[in-house]
């Protein structure tokens, strides 16, 4: 295939994208409105923070490939077989565990259309239908579609915002707003972070996703971070507006506020119902399934890539450099990773609210090894003390919450 020879924004412009898209699933539909539902306003600079202080090792994934022409996982392996062992390890529970919670949240979207079948033939069915898409070889098709889909999505609930800000009503004079500042609450905390704005092991997941893309067409260092800031900025601005959708509808409301299950799917389109109009429910809900469906398309893929490279690398044999056995290695790993997924959610009984939370709050206690991870690789490339200091500041956050949250679990916990 030849590869492009110019290198432009609109041509660089792909993975940051599809980061973006993965983003908005789980992380702002769920954490988000529900951040907005319970606490109003109260954590809008949280969300913020969090954003802010995870950007540079996503960052560092982008700068790491581009300027070493290797991906993140090989750069692990180059640190040493440990450090490869250990991601490997990680990887495969985050797999497994993310790949379970999105196949719950997408199979919750989809019961208000198909109310008769039970969550976990839901779940069954979407699996099947990813398997066709990604092993039919469709998944690119899908990859540009899943971009308009979740534009469309954020388009609806610019304007539900706007609309509900203009009929806002006054909370009731009697009305005590729940703290978040209270131990009661630290899990919730946890798990909003955990998944805010993706879990950052996604960041190896881009890494392959930008080293395909430079197979087709030159990227600069300066085209790549442009491709990479505008998904990543957009994406956390996206997270306040889902926050505040959530703020302005459901909160002080009489309505119990529903963390999970369908209960949490019906309620999610019914703030667009309220603000939009009733006609906008399912119109909002059908896009908010295909923007979960693509969600849980990326994670099949993106992490059957990564557990595909790490073994590679781990164990090499010499049919491994043979080009036609590669799209039939990473659909045994597609496959395996789709059924130890369903085996997850059939052992926690569908119960979406425990596997989200167990997901989100996985996802965070590994930040800090992966955030470590790309710090380590980047600073072998020429950094600015700003940027370094920088990472050193995130790292330093994750570290101490991650440390704080294991010491209250062990000994505050019962």
């Amino acid at each position: 295939m030849t590869q492009r020879t110019e290198s432009s924004r609109r041509h660089a412009l792909g993975p940051g994208i599809i980061l973006a898209a993965a983003a908005v699933g789980a992380s702002h539909l769920v954490a988000s409105t529900q951040a907005g539902a319970l606490f109003g306003w109260q954590l809008w600079w949280v969300i913020v923070l969090v954003n802010v202080l995870k950007y540079p090792f996503f960052r560092f994934a982008v700068t790491y490939t581009l300027e070493s022409k290797q991906n993140l996982i090989a750069g692990y392996y180059g640190e040493g077989k440990l450090y490869l062992w250990l991601f490997t390890v990680l990887n495969a529970i985050a797999a497994v565990v993310n790949t379970a919670g999105v196949l719950l949240l997408s199979a919750s979207l989809l019961k208000l259309f198909i109310p008769e079948l039970p969550l976990i033939a839901l779940c069954w069915l979407i699996l099947l239908g990813c398997l066709l898409v990604i092993l039919g070889g469709q998944y690119r098709m899908l990859d540009n579609l899943s971009k308009w889909i979740m534009a469309s999505l954020s388009l609806a609930t610019v304007v539900a915002v706007i609309m509900a800000w203009g009929n806002a009503q006054p909370l009731p004079d009697d009305f005590v707003a729940p703290s978040p500042w209270q131990l009661s609450a630290l899990a919730f905390l946890v798990a909003m972070m955990g998944w805010m704005p993706v879990p950052i092991e996604l960041s190896a997941i881009n890494s392959l996703w930008l080293q395909s893309k430079q197979k087709l067409t030159r990227i600069s260092l300066k085209h790549g971070l442009f491709d990479f800031n505008l998904g990543y900025w957009v994406t956390a601005a996206l997270a306040v507006v889902f926050l505040a959708l959530g703020a302005l509808v459901q909160f002080g409301s009489d309505q119990p506020i529903a963390l999970a299950g369908t209960q949490f799917a019906q309620q999610f389109v019914s703030m667009y119902g309220n603000t939009i109009g009733a006609w906008s429910e399912y119109l909002v809900g059908g896009i908010a399934f295909l923007c979960m469906f693509g969600t849980t398309l990326a994670v099949l893929d993106g992490y059957a890539r990564t557990l595909k490279e790490c073994r590679s690398l781990l164990a090499p044999r010499a049919q491994d450099n043979k080009p036609p056995a590669t799209t039939e290695r990473l659909t045994w790993w597609v496959i395996g990773q789709s059924f130890a997924g369903m085996l997850v959610i059939i052992y926690f009984q569908s119960a979406l609210g425990p596997m989200l939370t167990f997901a989100m709050t996985l996802a965070f206690l590994t930040t800090p090894f992966f955030a470590w991870l790309n710090f380590k690789l980047a600073r072998k490339n020429k950094m600015s003390t700003l940027m370094r200091l920088y990472g050193w500041l995130g790292l330093t956050y994750l570290i101490v919450f991650a440390m704080g949250y294991l010491y209250f679990l062990i000994f505050m916990g019962s």
